[in-house]
């Protein structure tokens, strides 16, 4: 089986993110998508808990879509990938951005990342196919097809806007009085 690996802060998680889920598994991409709210290694400001963000994540699980609750405190991408990879018989496929293949080369052991199938998917504007050339694998898969809606976790905790938030995850939002 094919496990995808969607790791970010989600806070909240949104229909970008939903989006990217849904359309990896709709086309094929991958069989299952493991998502992995993380905790604030990035000194990002005002962040919910984390009990908070998986819950809010959790709201989406279904038999495709499964939330990782344990594996939540690691502060680099390779350290979670080596433990799935001890924990789990599937072939596991990194997802990421075009924004962070432009400075993967700055990942702690990025190397050891690249034996691995990483999707890529477009985000604005980026040349995913050139910076993939640099790293000489042919393990990127990229998704440039993807119609990406342009939407900011930052700026959804200042101003909840439905369109862009589905209604349980506002509702929940509202509930335990987060982004207040």
């Amino acid at each position: 089986m094919r496990l995808g690996i969607y790791m970010g802060i989600f806070d909240p998680p949104h229909k970008g993110h939903m989006g990217i889920v849904n359309y990896l598994l709709e086309k094929g991409y991958v069989d299952k998508v493991l998502m992995i709210p993380t905790m604030d290694y990035r000194n990002k400001h005002d962040l919910s808990d984390i009990r908070d963000r998986i819950n809010m994540v959790k709201i989406f699980e279904n038999d495709k879509i499964m939330v990782d609750t344990t594996h939540n405190a690691h502060k680099y991408t390779y350290q979670l990938v080596r433990e799935l990879k001890r924990e789990y018989d599937d072939e596991l496929y990194l997802i990421i951005g075009a924004d962070n293949i432009v400075i993967f080369d700055k990942w702690k052991h990025y190397r050891e990342l690249l034996q691995n199938k990483i999707i890529v998917v477009n985000r604005d504007g980026i040349d995913i196919r050139e910076y993939a050339k640099k790293y000489d694998t042919d393990n990127f898969i990229v998704v440039d097809d993807y119609p990406r809606i342009d939407i900011s976790s930052t700026l959804l905790r200042k101003n909840l806007d439905s369109k862009y938030l589905d209604g349980r995850v506002l509702k929940y939002i509202k509930e335990h009085h987060l982004y207040k």
